[in-house]
């Protein structure tokens, strides 16, 4: 097993010494580990269930792949998605086989970031999640519905975990004191910024606070006040509102602040969060989704310029692509917003989801072979560029059975108040080709 995951000596940094030990020593994430909560029960069942554990930096995803390690009777091997590979994919697979064959214990195989799989990497575990063979835990901070294969995701339970309250900061800061500085006192003021600088984050507290009670015990203090936190730590503090937003609150900020078309606003937020150190990749792949849900036809150059920002990204790295993605949110922010076409993809995926099964109507079928042409397939259709204006007026598209629905309703905005004007003219040809006599 790694050394990862080896007991806590005192040597080993804070935040290794101060890593729960049990269930009831972890802080935070309440509504999966309170009694009754999911992950408890089924951390007190002994049969746990594949599972991914989503949620930002510093939450106690690790710490609960430890736990688990520790109280579940199975083979416990850790690998991390940024230096694994297939070979290593492949060799944890013959240990765990190796295992259930000389003690009949199966394996837990967990992967943390399992978001830097690729396709080919998750599918070579998948076979064996499946069989029973390893019991799969991800540790992730983005979305595993990206990120995830279907097929793993539909396997795995997804546990969200939460950035951690200031209360909960509050009382591992007081752990942290006790183990390292007992006699230490913090002033009111040292403490609101100490939780502010950790943003959710226990790592990123205990780091910072190991570093600050070194400095203070080595100049012979007995209280931390503003001004020696300030002249000690200053360049590793950073900005915050007053006790710090969490990550989810800060992207659903920029994300409302481009739909309703505030640049400024937009751009503080991005800013914001590139401060805050979130992934510059993240927050593209976010407003490329802002380009294909609030932006969609009223202007697709959106979905180009957010694509493009991400490559730019990719090509030059920080801080210059981070420019390129600041162009793409202000870009998004002024273009004209329109939801039709996004309305229109869920409406008609409801439609189908609940509708019965209907035939393709003979017109619109190919006829590759002489029998097919024989049973009337592709009889009569009307192929558009042969009519006038290349539109077939009156030609019916959906099943025979099943009178036409209009899912997609453009907007005046945008390229779609010219979508609009072209479909309400075609719908008048349509209406002038139904009132014509019919040909005998």
């Amino acid at each position: 097993m790694s050394d990862l995951f080896q007991p806590n000596t005192p040597d080993a940094p804070l935040a290794e010494r101060l890593r729960p030990a049990t269930l009831d020593d972890v802080v935070g994430q309440k509504h999966l580990l309170g009694e009754g909560k999911p992950l408890r029960l089924a951390f007190q069942s002994g049969k746990l269930p594949s599972m991914i554990l989503w949620g930002p930096p510093g939450v106690g995803k690790t710490t609960l792949a430890r736990l688990i390690a520790n109280t579940a009777d199975a083979e416990f091997i850790p690998l991390s998605a940024v230096l694994s590979g297939i070979k290593d994919i492949r060799e944890a697979v013959e240990r765990a086989q190796h295992t259930l064959q000389q003690s009949g214990r199966r394996t837990i195989l967990f992967v943390d970031e399992v978001h830097r799989f690729n396709k080919g990497q998750q599918d070579a575990f998948l076979p064996f999640v499946e069989s029973g063979l390893i019991t799969f835990i991800g540790a992730t901070t983005e979305n595993p519905s990206f990120e995830v294969n279907s097929a793993l995701l539909s396997r795995a339970r997804v546990f969200v975990l939460q950035a951690l309250s200031e209360t909960d900061l509050a009382e591992l800061l007081e752990r942290a004191r006790a183990n390292m500085a007992p006699e230490m006192a913090l002033s009111d003021e040292v403490k609101e910024q100490v939780l502010a600088y950790a943003d959710g984050d226990a790592r990123r507290l205990l780091n910072f606070v190991e570093g600050l009670f070194n400095a203070a015990l080595t100049s012979g203090l007995t209280e931390i006040n503003a001004e020696f936190l300030q002249s000690t730590m200053a360049s590793k503090l950073r900005r915050f509102d007053k006790g710090g937003e969490a990550f989810y609150d800060q992207i659903s900020a920029l994300h409302k602040s481009v739909r309703g078309s505030n640049p400024d606003a937009a751009l503080y937020w991005f800013l914001r969060m590139i401060d805050g150190g979130a992934d510059p990749l993240y927050l593209g792949r976010r407003l490329i989704r802002m380009a294909v849900e609030d932006i969609g036809i009223a202007d697709p150059r959106a979905q180009t310029m957010t694509l493009e920002a991400c490559q730019i990204y990719e090509r030059l790295g920080s801080p210059e692509g981070e420019l390129a993605l600041s162009n793409a949110v202000i870009y998004c922010a002024v273009a004209p917003k329109s939801n039709a076409a996004y309305m229109a993809y869920n409406q008609a995926k409801a439609f189908v989801a609940q509708d019965k099964s209907r035939n393709v109507p003979l017109h619109l079928r190919n006829a590759p072979t002489k029998l097919m042409k024989e049973l009337d397939y592709g009889k009569e259709y009307r192929y558009a560029h042969n009519e006038p204006d290349a539109y077939a007026a009156g030609e019916q598209y959906f099943p025979d059975d099943l009178e036409a629905i209009q899912f997609y309703v453009p907007t005046p905005r945008g390229l779609e108040g010219k979508i609009a004007e072209k479909l309400a003219r075609l719908r008048e040809l349509d209406a002038q080709a139904l009132r014509a006599p019919k040909k005998k």
